[in-house]
């Protein structure tokens, strides 16, 4: 087995990028402190074409240079906005027909493995603050709480970790 230079990855181009046909997801971050977490969400929200990245409250915008180091100028080829006040965003999605799925632990959450997403609706996925999670009042404005199982010692896993998790899992029950 040989491993692949980056000449043969038949990667897209940014203006290709821009007009395929994107995975039926947006990722919403919810007062995210880390900037190398909000550009890790970015990378991976490129590798999946993910239709949208929202950045709302303290979760700092591009261009920034710490944004940078992790997305690697995926900034560049995902769409995102800011919107400050993340349930007037949960208002406005919600308005365009899309399901908004907190992610985290709580009370007749949904486990992510027995969690299966419908092929013609378009999924958001709240991810919150590193230290807090997603408030209460956002796990009260979502549509469904989407918990992922964890087995060892630690009641958590880092935001881009997460958002890998979700992102994964629902772009291949979408696509297979």
């Amino acid at each position: 087995m040989r491993k692949l230079k980056n000449s043969e990855l038949d990667r897209l181009t940014v203006s290709d990028f821009k007009g395929a046909k994107k995975t039926p997801i947006v990722i919403v971050l919810d007062n995210i402190r880390s900037l190398n977490n909000i550009g890790s969400v970015f990378r991976t929200s490129d590798a999946f074409l993910i239709k949208k990245v929202y950045l709302c409250g303290i979760t700092a915008k591009p261009p920034h240079k710490d944004i940078h180091k992790t997305a690697l100028g995926s900034t560049d080829t995902v769409s995102w906005e800011y919107v400050e006040n993340t349930i007037d965003l949960i208002a406005q999605l919600k308005a365009q027909q899309i399901i908004v799925c907190a992610i985290e632990q709580a009370e007749n959450a949904t486990m992510l493995n027995a969690f299966f997403p419908e092929p013609d609706k378009t999924y958001a996925l709240i991810f919150g603050n590193e230290v807090k999670g997603v408030t209460q009042d956002v796990v009260n404005a979502s549509d469904v709480v989407i918990e992922i199982p964890q087995f060892g010692t630690k009641h958590s896993l880092n935001i881009s970790v997460s958002c890998g998790v979700l992102v994964w899992d629902l772009f291949s029950k979408l696509t297979s």
